[in-house]
């Protein structure tokens, strides 16, 4: 993904801009969370309906506050506020929009992919004998877990991959369109689970137990992992969804199934990484509904806590709120400060795995922090950033890089190099299997190339933080990017 789009930055629209414009084609709408409600477009019919019949419609067309981009849940039919206003458009010359059936070919093909894994794949309660299943369960540390709840989740176990499989069901038509598969990977005392999906990551827009929520269901727990959303259904018998990039990121494109919760609570894990990747999308969500389970040793993730044996309703009803007054006293900070204090190694920040020296000096890398790299031309300070950033986005951190040096394709060829730990130009066989690899990478690249003006950097900045979740941005270089008649001013 590159941002902006080569035809420049996307072009920016403001809360009051599409309340005025929705009002002006007397389209009814309602505030939500962080999406404006309207009738949908794109169902049979709408066309020829004035608008007192469009009012009394099933309100399925979420238009995102921030960014204008739309989606109809009836029929899956998304795009942009320019898409949208073009529907618009032909809507008043008494033109159908645009089938949303137009679906694309490798989408389409991931879905009949996923059909295929899912068939061999055996549902978890059925495997060929009890301690089978008590085995394959024991590895994944879901003996807790009971059949009737993996039955309703409709979890299954590919045997050959030796992963279980969370099948991506379409919240209109119930077909299935994608699978997450995750096995577990012993390294010593260590165990690591590896995620794959289908589609690839970035079109993977799954929210693991949507078809279970009800229509009048207002309170929902958000898990960061699909064993977690198991867990608090059998432990507290709440509403619960898995995000499918766990901590990494919420997409945008999900906002719309969140409206009908006027509570949420996000149980992302049990680290300070999901600490903050819960107080990053309470924003997204709009703080005043959101509240947050605090990790620490007496509130784990959901999965750890069913098999302590903790009380759900006692945790969750202890989960802070999102938002608060301006003014606040010790109290309320207390057990934040005990949580720094007794986890100094993650207060820390995201160590480098590559650069053991660096973590002495910089400790990690801690949001809000600015970092200057200098050093004389041709030094090696791209190269080493590069291989910097690649360090803590190969560790889920969402990064953004805008060069404006060396042009993107050089700078992705480093990086995919560094990536790959070998000359790729002498193994071009090999080139398709660790690219594959490498785009499954949080990482994005900005299309600037030379001197920007600044406020367009920084909108297109803010754009990627709220599409993408971008914890980590890299300007190469500052010079550049101000071009030398700002050199002597201090920006």
């Amino acid at each position: 993904d590159v941002l902006p789009s080569p035809e420049g930055p996307a072009p920016s629209v403001s809360i009051t801009e599409i309340r005025q414009y929705l009002r002006a084609h007397d389209i009814p709408f309602h505030d939500g969370y962080s999406c404006l409600h309207t009738p949908s477009l794109f169902t049979a019919g709408h066309a020829e309906q004035p608008p007192q019949a469009a009012a009394s419609a099933p309100y399925t067309l979420f238009i995102d506050k921030t960014t204008g981009s739309f989606l109809c849940t009836a029929t899956l039919a998304e795009g942009t506020w320019q898409d949208f206003q073009a529907n618009v458009e032909l809507r008043h010359r008494g033109i159908p929009p645009a089938s949303s059936e137009e679906v694309e070919e490798d989408l389409r093909q991931a879905s009949e992919d996923a059909r295929c894994i899912w068939d061999r794949a055996l549902p978890l309660w059925e495997l060929l004998d009890e301690e089978e299943t008590n085995k394959t369960k024991a590895m994944f540390g879901i003996s807790l877990v009971s059949n009737a709840t993996l039955k309703r989740f409709g979890v299954r176990y590919l045997r050959t991959a030796n992963s279980l499989v969370f099948p991506w069901f379409s919240p209109r038509n119930a077909t299935l369109k994608g699978l997450k598969l995750v096995r577990v990977e012993k390294k010593g005392n260590t165990i690591s689970y590896l995620e794959e999906t289908l589609p690839r990551i970035d079109s993977y827009h799954n929210l693991f137990g949507l078809p279970l929520i009800g229509c009048r269901d207002t309170e929902l727990v958000l898990t960061g992992w699909e064993l977690d959303a198991l867990a608090l259904h059998q432990g507290a018998g709440v509403a619960s969804l898995a995000l499918p990039r766990g901590t990494t990121c919420l997409p945008p494109a999900l906002l719309p199934y969140l409206e009908q919760f006027k509570r949420i609570t996000l149980w992302l894990g049990e680290d300070l990484r999901s600490w903050e990747a819960a107080k990053l999308f309470a924003r997204k969500l709009s703080l005043k509904r959101c509240s947050l389970v605090r990790p620490g040793n007496l509130q784990p993730r959901p999965l750890e806590a069913l098999n302590q044996g903790l009380n759900f309703t006692k945790i969750l009803r202890a989960a802070l709120p999102a938002s608060h007054k301006s003014i606040i006293s010790f109290r309320q900070l207390r057990d934040e400060v005990f949580g720094e204090l007794a986890n100094t190694e993650q207060v820390a920040g995201i160590k480098w795995m590559r650069f053991p020296e660096l973590n002495k000096l910089l400790k990690g890398h801690r949001r809000g922090e600015l970092t200057v790299f200098t050093g004389p031309t041709g030094s090696g300070k791209t190269t080493f950033i590069s291989e910097y950033a690649l360090d803590l986005c190969m560790q889920g951190v969402c990064t953004l890089w805008g060069s404006f040096e060396i042009n993107n394709v050089r700078l992705a060829k480093i990086m995919l190099t560094q990536f790959a730990g070998r000359r790729l130009e002498d193994q071009l066989e090999l080139y398709d299997e660790w690219a594959d690899r490498f785009e499954d990478l949080p990482l994005y690249f900005m299309t600037f190339h030379g001197q920007q003006n600044i406020k367009t950097v920084i909108d297109t900045m803010q754009h990627a933080v709220y599409m993408y979740d971008i914890t980590h941005v890299i300007i190469d270089n500052l010079q550049f990017m101000m071009g030398q008649d700002h050199l002597s001013v201090d920006r």
